[in-house]
């Protein structure tokens, strides 16, 4: 049987990613293929668990990574790469390149810590595809504060924090651009969709 390609979907908080999960996962169904659409951290009962932890506990950049890890080893093993050798394509809401993003260029950790618990964790597996939604961290925070919900402690974080971690994510795909896609996430959700599906289309052409 064909494995399945690992698409994963990043952007700081506010970019808008999450609005544009189940048009990417449309896509993947339209080209014939079973799509399994997680997230991270989260997507299994200890990742969910580990999630409200890390969302809303007080804790180190260093504590953070341990978790994300952590939650990542559970996911990997007991999702991802199942779905992946059944042959269906799995669609995620973040991976390890947000731990790069938010505690290295966020949190100012050490990139080596992050690097190590990569190669721990899923030293064979990495992305087919990243589509990473860039927006201007000024308006990414007035579409974070039109929301009504609580804000959680990344999403309380100050502007200067997200202008890091948007820089880091630039920074991710300049470094692996055979992966990387980056799609402008400014303007109307019909504009940011037609940048995704060309995007797509790129990808797996």
């Amino acid at each position: 049987m064909t494995r399945g390609k690992f698409i994963t979907v990043e952007g700081i908080d506010g970019a808008g990613k999450s609005s544009h999960l189940e048009f990417l996962c449309e896509h993947v169904r339209a080209r014939g293929h079973g799509v399994l659409l997680t997230r991270e951290p989260g997507g299994t009962p200890v990742g969910e668990r580990l999630r409200e932890l890390v969302l809303h506990q007080p804790m180190s950049a260093l504590s953070e990574a341990l978790l994300m890890f952590g939650a990542r080893s559970v996911h990997v093993g007991g999702m991802i790469e199942p779905a992946l050798a059944a042959g269906t394509w799995v669609v995620c809401d973040r991976f390890s390149d947000s731990t790069y993003a938010y505690q290295c260029g966020g949190r100012q950790l050490e990139r080596q810590v992050v690097a190590t618990l990569e190669a721990l964790v899923h030293p064979n597996l990495q992305p087919d595809a990243t589509f990473l939604f860039d927006l201007d961290p000024t308006i990414a925070y007035e579409r974070q504060r039109a929301q009504s919900r609580t804000a959680d402690r990344f999403e309380s974080e100050q502007a200067e924090f997200f202008v890091r971690v948007r820089d880091a994510y630039l920074d991710r795909a300049r470094q692996h651009g055979y992966r990387f896609h980056v799609v402008d996430a400014s303007g109307t959700l019909e504009d940011v969709r037609a940048r995704l599906a060309a995007a797509f289309g790129e990808a797996f052409a």
